[in-house]
Order: C-alpha cells, then sequence, then structure tokens
C-alpha cells in the first residue's frame, strides 16, 4: 500500500501500487543517484534494469530507486539501495536534492511521483561491492557526466559506459558498452536537469 496525495502534496489516503499507477495517482518514491570521481572526472553511476522488468526491461536507470510504502517514512526509502544493489548505505551518508514532481505516461500506466532525490558520494573505483538483485537489475555502469549531458542536450550521438553485467550464472562480467539516449529509461529532460545541476553545485 502506498500514501496517495492531492495536486498540493497533501495527503489524502493509501492505495495500492496497481491503483495508483492505474489511476495516475501522486505518491512518493526514492531515488538515490550514486556519484563518483576517477582519474580527475566526475561519474554518474547506472543500474541496468534486469531483462525481466515488465517496465523499461535492458534501459539503464536510476542507480537505486523504489516506492515508499505507506508506513515508511522518507529515510527508509534507503532500504531500494541494500536491496537492489547490496551496498549499505544509511540516510546520514546521503545528500538530499529535495522533491522532484515526476510524471510519465505510457500506454500501459500513468506514473506520477514525488520522488525524494538524493545523491550518494561512492568513493570506490572498483564493482566489486556491488551484489545485484538479480530480478531488479542486471548490471551496474558508470559515465562521465559531461559526455552524459551531452548526449542528453544532442551534442553527442554516442557515449562510453564502463561496468559489469550479470552472466547466465550470475557471475560478473565487466564490460564497456557504447549507448545512446534511447539506452536510457526516458525520463523528463527537465528531471535528469534537475539532477545534473544539482550534482554542479554539490562538487
Amino acid at each position: 500500500m502506498l500514501r496517495i496525495f492531492d495536486e498540493n502534496r497533501l495527503p489524502i489516503g493509501v492505495a495500492t501500487r496497481e491503483q495508483v499507477h492505474k489511476l495516475g495517482l501522486w505518491h512518493e518514491t526514492f531515488h538515490c543517484w550514486f556519484i563518483g570521481k576517477d582519474s580527475g572526472e566526475n561519474y554518474l553511476y547506472f543500474q541496468l534494469r534486469s531483462p525481466v522488468k515488465k517496465d523499461y526491461p535492458n534501459l539503464l536507470d536510476i542507480t537505486a530507486a523504489g516506492h515508499i510504502l505507506a508506513h515508511e517514512t522518507i529515510d527508509d526509502g534507503v532500504r531500494e539501495v541494500k536491496e537492489e544493489i547490496g551496498i549499505d548505505v544509511s540516510a546520514k551518508d546521503l545528500v538530499s536534492l529535495g522533491v522532484i514532481d515526476y510524471c510519465v505516461t505510457t500506454a500501459d500506466f500513468i506514473d506520477q511521483e514525488l520522488a525524494n532525490v538524493f545523491l550518494y558520494e561512492y568513493d570506490k573505483n572498483t564493482f566489486d561491492d556491488f551484489t545485484l538483485q538479480a530480478e531488479e537489475v542486471s548490471g551496474i555502469f558508470k559515465v562521465e557526466i559531461t559526455s552524459f549531458e551531452k548526449l542528453l542536450l544532442g551534442m553527442l550521438a554516442e557515449v562510453t559506459i564502463e561496468g559489469f553485467e550479470l552472466d547466465m550464472n550470475g557471475e560478473k562480467v565487466c564490460t564497456n558498452r557504447i549507448v545512446n539516449k534511447n539506452s536510457f529509461v526516458p525520463h523528463e529532460n527537465s528531471y535528469y536537469g534537475s539532477i545534473l545541476k544539482s550534482i554542479k553545485q554539490h562538487r
């Protein structure tokens, strides 16, 4: 069950996840973006969504994210990081970017989120600590932030990302990929813009 809200962000009750997406009800989510630095370059980390996911399979997405359940606080959303990618993070380790109204409409659902967005400074240059929830996430990749911004703006057609994927046996296979804008979950450009602006201010 999820808390639901009116257009003024005032709570008006609870509903199931299915009802929320069918009716386009406002609800709370948790978004955590990992950022890091390697050889003087700033990086943004993306999860590769599992091929068995109903929505956006095999696309690159927010490092870790999920719904805030009706009985939870916003800080409880940090559980998503451990569940999805196996990294122990506490709420005090996160930098809040505030709440972003996030809306996506497809043929199958209407997603209207009050997205509580956070940054986490990941200070390791290896992928060894990541342990993935295979039914949710099939890989982790990082992309140089300036290159990603140019991709969003149409200044680059492709960028190189580096990371790992899980093979058929669940083992990590390190790999680089050349990807384009269609390789990422189609969040609104304004959402990505807000994230990138906040990262620049944080850095």
